[in-house]
């Protein structure tokens, strides 16, 4: 039998844990974690303690150096693991070869996409380029928050390993296919100035980007009065004929939650926090406040 090393994070990497230890145990060689400072909850330590309960060898990043199972999976991973005599299994949060790269989900939601998806795939020299060994999708309804996706993509991401698990466990082989490169499309990695708010774009787009970018992530920001601030919740609103359009500004405020204009629509803001406190900044100063 073909052992496993486990190269985890996030929530989806403790998911995948969890489910390989009933039946998978004696499949795993080791895991190897990191901590990940781009969320809020990483998981890290909870799979650190979960590995110490099992008694599966646990390394942090640092302190790991070479893979000595024949097969590896890395999930939620952001390094490159050094190369060996191993076969490296790589689980994608896309239905590959759509969204090749950086934070696919967030993007998928962002975009409305009615389905989300992960590709189990074997790792090349190109990224999320390698042949498709598994894919599993689930059908999505908005509004939906990161949170919730991040569980439903949690599933799938079981889904997907366990299959995997009950192959190489049986001395079987992972069969494969090439992906159709006039297919592809690629999501950008994402930084601090992603997660700032463009109010010309309409607000069903906003609130689609507001439920996406919050927690584990920081949220997505605005400035008003030339301070930070981190929108946590909104919902759109039926828009009104504005003579004069200017995305940004206040146009009513209802039961103190301001109702902002965005190039098409209209999105009330529910609850916003300031970004060096993570305190409520409402009620708004004033009445004539423009979000930038």
């Amino acid at each position: 039998m073909e052992k496993l090393t486990l190269f985890l994070m996030t929530r989806k990497g403790l998911s995948v844990l969890r489910a390989l230890l009933p039946e998978y145990r004696d499949l795993i060689t080791a895991v190897v974690t990191s901590r990940d400072t781009s969320i809020l909850d990483d998981c890290y330590d909870e799979i650190v303690a979960l590995c110490d309960e099992t008694g599966i060898q646990c390394y942090n990043r640092s302190d790991y150096s070479t893979v000595e199972s024949g097969y590896a999976l890395a999930i939620s991973w952001r390094w490159l693991i050094p190369a060996s005599s191993m076969r490296l299994i790589v689980v994608h949060d896309s239905l590959l070869p759509k969204y090749r790269g950086f934070n696919p989900l967030v993007t998928a939601l962002i975009n409305g996409d009615s389905e989300i998806g992960a590709t189990a795939l074997w790792a090349a020299e190109e990224y999320d380029r390698g042949d498709i060994i598994r894919q599993e999708s689930r059908a999505i309804s908005y509004p939906i928050r990161i949170t919730d996706a991040i569980e439903v993509m949690s599933d799938i991401y079981v889904c997907l390993v366990l299959e995997i698990a009950a192959i190489l466990i049986d001395g079987g082989t992972l069969g494969s296919t090439a992906q159709d490169e006039s297919a592809a499309s690629y999501s950008l990695w994402r930084d601090d100035d992603d997660y700032c708010i463009d109010w010309s774009l309409p607000s069903d787009r906003l609130k689609r980007q507001i439920d996406a970018q919050g927690y584990p992530y920081l949220g997505s920001s605005a400035l008003i009065d030339g301070k930070r601030v981190r929108i946590i919740s909104a919902e759109c609103v039926e828009d009104v004929r504005i003579a004069n359009r200017s995305s940004g500004k206040v146009i009513f405020v209802v039961k103190g939650r301001p109702v902002v204009v965005c190039g098409q629509g209209l999105l009330k803001v529910l609850e916003v926090v300031c970004d060096e406190t993570n305190e409520s900044a409402l009620p708004l100063p004033r009445y004539r406040t423009r979000f930038k």
